[in-house]
């Protein structure tokens, strides 16, 4: 049975997707792309099990096109899949105008939005997010309780060397990309 799609529980339509068809070529499903993710550098989520070097290299398939693939409302609906998203939207190198115009491609401004806002509210001083948000246009918030909660897209700790205090810090690809994938 064909699991649903991020677009049925969003309320919205699915379309044909490039991006996802060009990730098909590449060999890449929804599972995939995750372990895409994970290769990366998505250590956050990762368990214990090793993991082989990736043969899609960053040239093949970018870190942006990798965000907006697994942000994408024609693939299955998923949360992890949605907070790798969200971590690779963050990977460092990654420029807003790209991200901008494919998620206005692929029809996913209203979650790039929602998860822009939160990175802005857990990293007010990081321009990425303010310049993203002014790129992407106002759209009504997405489904509640379809996208992970903000929290979802952030570590935090309680206790740190200063004592009990609240940190929250952006989940985010923390290996640099090897330059073979």
């Amino acid at each position: 049975m064909e699991s649903e799609s991020l677009a049925s529980k969003l309320g919205t339509t699915t379309h044909l997707s490039p991006l996802l068809r060009q990730a098909g070529r590449l060999g890449l499903d929804a599972e995939g792309l995750e372990l895409l993710a994970l290769q990366r550098g998505c250590d956050y989520y990762r368990d214990d099990t090793p993991l082989s070097a990736s043969q899609i290299s960053v040239e093949q398939f970018s870190n942006a096109e990798l965000a907006i693939a697994l942000l994408n409302p024609a693939l299955r609906y998923r949360p992890q899949t949605l907070r790798l998203g969200a971590a690779m939207l963050g990977a460092e190198g990654n420029v807003p105008e790209e991200i901008a115009r494919l998620a206005q491609w692929e029809r996913c401004e209203a979650v790039v939005r929602y998860i822009a806002e939160c990175g802005r509210k857990f990293e007010p001083h990081n321009r990425f997010w303010s310049r993203l948000l002014e790129l992407i246009p106002q759209t009504p918030p997405p489904k509640a309780g379809v996208i992970p909660h903000p929290s979802r897209f952030v570590a935090m700790t309680g206790i740190t060397r200063r004592g009990v205090e609240t940190v929250a810090e952006w989940i985010r690809p923390t290996s640099p990309v090897p330059a073979h994938g």
